[in-house]
């Protein structure tokens, strides 16, 4: 029988982590789930994957947070008359157990994953970080933007992003307290970063 094994990974905006979040996937043959899960979030509840988009962990979290409109699917009217952010969070959650329930070998990235699988036995809780030099690098090449834009990009959605992951877990996010083991990507690199993590993985889990 395949070994269980589920990954979490918490990442600083601009660090790499999805993308050693998914070679770690790769490497220890497991499912990667990023926007996947609010994609089964929303056909869960029956609302519009854009709709769990645009209250996700990074954007403008709190400014929503008392001011949802609801972009039904259908007739579903689930919740119509006191249907909160909380219900949102309560359908991701659900989404995540549900599919660690059906796949052993998952990677999750973001989404408090380390926070709502935190009694499973089976986890391992991984925040990646990097240089404000390196991430604003990242932002510029992937946004094609000045360094000025970079930085608020960051600043910005890891402001909402903490403010997410810290209301809902009561833990603060980047905290080295909050994970098995927090990594700076720009030391290393991604590979050789992703390489230290796998090992660091298969010491704790007997792989």
């Amino acid at each position: 029988m395949e070994k269980k094994l589920i990954i979490n990974v918490g990442r600083q905006i601009g660090s790499g982590g999805r993308i050693i979040a998914k070679m770690l996937a790769d490497e220890f043959d497991c499912q990667f789930y990023d926007r996947e899960i609010l994609n089964l979030a929303a056909k869960e509840s029956g609302f519009s994957e854009k709709f769990f988009e645009q209250n996700d962990e990074q954007k403008g979290f709190m400014k929503s947070h008392f001011h949802i409109h609801l972009p039904l699917l259908g007739d579903n009217n689930f919740y119509k008359s006191n249907f909160s952010q909380e219900s949102l969070y309560q359908f991701q959650s659900d989404a995540i157990r549900e599919v660690v329930k059906q796949n052993p070998r998952c990677v999750f990235v973001g989404r408090t994953a380390d926070y709502v699988l935190r009694d499973n036995p089976d986890t391992v809780n991984i925040f990646i970080t990097a240089s404000m030099e390196t991430r604003i690098a990242n932002i510029c090449e992937r946004r094609s933007c000045s360094n000025e834009e970079a930085r608020k990009i960051i600043e910005n959605g890891e402001n909402e992003r903490a403010k997410y992951y810290n209301y809902y877990t009561a833990k603060t996010w980047g905290a080295a307290e909050s994970y098995d083991l927090c990594i700076n990507a720009s030391i290393l690199g991604l590979e050789k970063t992703k390489e230290l993590i796998a090992e660091f993985i298969r010491r704790k889990h007997l792989l």
